[in-house]
């Protein structure tokens, strides 16, 4: 169509896949999920779960599975991704990283002579200062307690 028609009547490419997703998709139907085998799995699984807890029982195991994910969360820095060795509370935020990573940061960021953005992603903090860092040992005593088990 391009290659025989003149550049001022090719229609739109955005409207033509608009007009094709909108065929597709008046075309889908709840009976058609109620038949897709993945659906249909998930389904079952649910009521699978539903049949092995009762109760209380499912919420309590589930709010202790987030309390543990949770906590092995708190043991990543946010500049290395890895796990802290040496872990530093910032004292204005109050989020973790590791020392060494923190400091080098903050130094990279001053010889460019800009200011340190908090690396925890969605923290407002816009001036992280070495001054700021206090060793976090409550953390480190977490992390090593964890590492031993």
């Amino acid at each position: 169509q391009i290659k025989r028609e003149k550049p001022e009547n090719i229609p739109e490419l955005k409207d033509l896949v608009k007009e094709k997703f909108t065929a597709l998709e008046s075309k889908n139907s709840d009976s058609d999920l109620q038949k897709n085998e993945k659906y249909i799995y998930f389904k079952d699984q649910l009521k699978e779960m539903r049949k092995q807890y009762n109760g209380n029982e499912t919420i309590e195991q589930i709010d202790e599975d987030i309390a543990v994910t949770q906590s092995q969360m708190n043991f990543i820095c946010p500049i290395t991704q890895m796990e802290m060795k040496r872990p530093v509370r910032n004292k204005v935020c109050g989020h973790t990283y590791e020392e060494d990573a923190i400091l080098k940061f903050i130094q990279t960021r001053k010889q460019q002579k800009k200011k340190v953005r908090c690396p925890k992603i969605g923290c407002s903090h816009a001036d992280v200062k070495g001054s700021d860092l206090v060793p976090a040992e409550a953390l480190k005593r977490a992390i090593d307690s964890q590492n031993k088990q």
